[in-house]
């Protein structure tokens, strides 16, 4: 009942189901006092209405009235939505210097503010955000020749020229005026292409090279009971999904006032990935009453639910305790068959096929892709160790690939929880970007800590009901065939794991505070100490990533921002210059920061780079059009993929009274075979931290060597602003 009235709230909004009382009223007091506001229009309806011998003439008329009043307030309705989808379609107010607010933006942020009513719902406002526009093909070529300027040479770079102004010519105004059609009908023009071509039609393992980890917090383990953290963390995400169903969760808003889309949401829970020979597809469920958890190589379903309620935490505990304490032994092929997940897509999708098909094997994996979500009670210990320098290095890794046997990569996320208590996740990427899963997890870490918490034994609080059903041993009848599958898949597996060099750097001697002072985006001065720290590793400059995000639009995911531009390249070459002094490193700095933030604005407004060409590229090989410039542009690597976590999307953990209870961000695999891939979260006042990753296959890179060369950059920066700063 309660998702039906909320689902009614944001179908009406920014209207009210009060409001509609109030033009029916103002409707009807006008006709008392024989005044018509509907110019004829309330007699040509009641002519319409089918004459009833039990409807008087005067209920016809009040009926007809009603009619009119829930016409006139439907149309008020969609005037509100389109005036508000316009003014959202403003982006001016991006561009503008902080705290340097003009006279034209203030009156456009009061009337957002005035239009978009009162107590919004996740979803009020997706009706009124605007649809991804599609730049200009000049733009987008313009601003595409403008970020590989610094890295070609000049024969390169005219060669380049050369090829994209053929382009331009021909065929890129029949590719765009295609794409320009597609804007019109489609949602967004880029987010089901992207979800299907980048995720879905990948045909190697997902495991590292697509799927993303979040840890836990940082510096505090709530409880060393792993049942009871378990119990809480299930119980919390239980109530964060009931929150999600009935659209409770408060929209994002930028500046508190421009909103985020919400469609990303949708799909959190319920959700698995399901394998194809020629693409995956995503299913998605509604309300699943049950959990399945993977324990030293045996799948146990848990209901979630008993008597029409979620089960209590300390009902939860019962349960995953009594998984722990089961002695039985796994089945023939049961304790790898998760790696069938990790490895390459096409095998899987043909074992599920052939072997899965029927019986309780299909009854068991059944009972793993309906689930509410899967979980991991895993017989390891992790965590940050103040005295272990490669304990975080350690964590990521198990939350990345794990054994390559115990986690269900297929999963929307698997959630871990380890024997010593710590936890975290491990995200499939097709259906959401990290700031979706990242706002779930904080809602989820304070709700377990500060909310249902512990008993001083380190319990769940409240009482045990011992009459509920124990966890129920999901059954296999794994063939021998079946079994060398599962061993070929997990061999694939392991080779990418164990292929996998990662570092998780703490940098605390500074953070966001200190950076603000010096007047500039802490993103720009991170993205600036990557370039640094990259040329001092490789002593070359490479085509940068960096993930931004379009949800100012519907339905929009992330654009990229080319970090590397001929303004991070002058003043890197400058900080290795002996001969260059700080005064001019600075302004080379402050031009640098400045273009980067520039950059990213474009990207968040619409104005970027690379999706546009990518579609661009959907739509040459739809219409079988060969474009050796596209062809060129999407093949060229990123060695250095970089992404900032974000952190306090809900605000529910004063960091300033609870200094510990910060969260250590997340990270994702390398994306290049000699490259980085770095994730960065500004966790407060004096700490960032940096999750690098690498392959040990490269003789070029070393994660532990960049992390290094990012922590020497950050402080050569942070120098030329405090010139009593020595190098160290």
């Amino acid at each position: 009942l309660t998702s039906i009235c909320n689902g009614v709230l944001t179908g009406v909004y920014p209207a009210s189901p009060s409001s509609w009382l109030i033009v029916v009223i103002a409707i009807m007091s006008t006709m008392y006092a024989r005044i018509d506001p509907s110019m004829g229009m309330i007699d040509r309806i009641k002519t319409s209405l089918p004459v009833s011998e039990f409807m008087t003439v005067q209920t016809q008329t009040v009926l007809s009235a009603i009619l009119f009043a829930t016409g006139l307030w439907l149309s008020f309705i969609f005037l509100l939505r389109y005036i508000l989808k316009a003014l959202l379609s403003y982006h001016g107010w991006i561009f503008e210097s902080h705290g340097k607010m003009s006279f034209s933006t203030k009156v456009w942020l009061s009337l957002v503010k005035l239009l978009s009513g009162r107590r919004p719902l996740l979803y009020s406002f997706q009706a009124s955000l605007p649809h991804l526009p599609v730049p200009s093909i000049d733009d987008t070529i313009n601003r595409y020749l403008e970020s590989v300027r610094p890295l070609l040479d000049d024969e390169q770079y005219k060669q380049m020229e050369i090829v994209a102004n053929d382009f331009k010519k021909d065929p890129a105004p029949k590719l765009q005026k295609h794409l320009k059609l597609k804007s019109w009908w489609a949602t967004n023009y880029v987010s089901d292409w992207w979800e299907e071509y980048i995720y879905l039609r990948g045909r190697d393992p997902i495991m590292v090279n697509s799927n993303f980890y979040t840890m836990d917090l940082l510096y505090v383990i709530p409880t060393h009971r792993q049942a009871s953290r378990a119990a809480n963390i299930v119980h919390a995400m239980l109530q964060y999904r009931r929150k999600l169903e009935r659209g409770e969760l408060t929209p994002l808003r930028a500046l508190g006032i421009v909103p985020m889309c919400s469609f990303q949401y949708e799909r959190m829970f319920n959700t698995t990935r399901i394998p194809g020979i020629e693409t995956d597809f995503v299913q998605h469920l509604k309300d699943r009453k049950h959990l399945v958890v993977y324990h030293r190589g045996r799948f146990f379903k848990v209901w979630l639910y008993y008597g029409g309620r979620h089960l209590w935490p300390s009902e939860l505990e019962l349960q995953f305790q009594g998984i722990l304490d089961d002695k039985s032994e796994s089945q023939p092929g049961e304790i790898k068959l998760p790696s069938l997940t990790a490895g390459n897509r096409v095998p899987w999708a043909r074992a599920r096929l052939k072997y899965f098909n029927e019986g309780v094997n299909r009854a068991s994996l059944e009972a793993i892709e309906t689930a509410a979500f899967f979980m991991t009670l895993d017989d390891e210990a992790h965590g940050y160790d103040p005295e272990n320098i490669r304990s975080l290095d350690l964590y990521a890794k198990s939350l990345l690939h794990g054994k390559c046997y115990d986690r269900w990569f297929d999963k929307s996320f698997t959630l871990i929880v380890y024997k010593n208590g710590k936890t975290g996740i491990n995200t499939e990427h097709s259906w959401a970007d990290s700031p979706i899963i990242g706002h779930m997890w904080e809602y989820v870490l304070a709700t377990d800590c500060f909310h249902l918490g512990y008993t001083a034994e380190g319990h769940c609080k409240g009482d045990i009901n011992k009459s509920l059903a124990p966890p129920t041993r999901l059954q296999w009848d794994i063939s021998k065939a079946c079994q060398e599958i599962i061993e070929g898949s997990y061999m694939i597996a392991k080779g990418i794991a164990d292929d996998v060099d990662f570092h998780d750097c703490l940098f605390n001697e500074f953070g966001k505070g200190l950076i603000k002072k010096c007047r500039t985006s802490p993103d720009a001065f991170i993205q600036l100490a990557l370039q640094l720290a990259h040329y001092r590793d490789k002593g070359e400059f490479c085509l940068t990533y960096e993930s931004s995000m379009t949800r100012m639009f519907r339905e929009g995911r992330t654009e990229t921002v080319r970090s590397c531009t001929c303004e991070s390249t002058a003043f890197v070459k400058a900080m290795e210059d002996e001969s260059t002094t700080n005064e001019q490193r600075l302004a080379l700095f402050k031009k640098a920061a400045d273009k980067h933030q520039n950059m990213y604005r474009l990207a968040m407004t619409g104005a970027g780079i690379d999706r546009h060409l990518f579609c661009l590229y959907i739509v040459s090989k739809v219409m079988g059009i060969d474009s050796p410039f596209l062809k060129q542009v999407l093949s060229e690597p990123w060695r250095l993929s970089t992404s900032q976590t974000p952190q306090q999307q809900l605000n529910l953990i004063d960091t300033q009274k609870f200094p510990k209870y910060v969260g250590a961000g997340g990270g994702f695999g390398p994306v290049a075979d000699d490259g980085y891939g770095v994730s960065y979260i500004i966790v407060g006042e004096n700490l960032i931290t940096f999750h690098i990753s690498s392959k040990f296959s490269s003789t070029e890179t070393d994660s532990f060597r960049f992390g290094q060369n990012i922590r020497q950059a950050m402080l050569d920066i942070r120098a030329l602003f405090n010139p009593k700063e020595k190098k160290m």
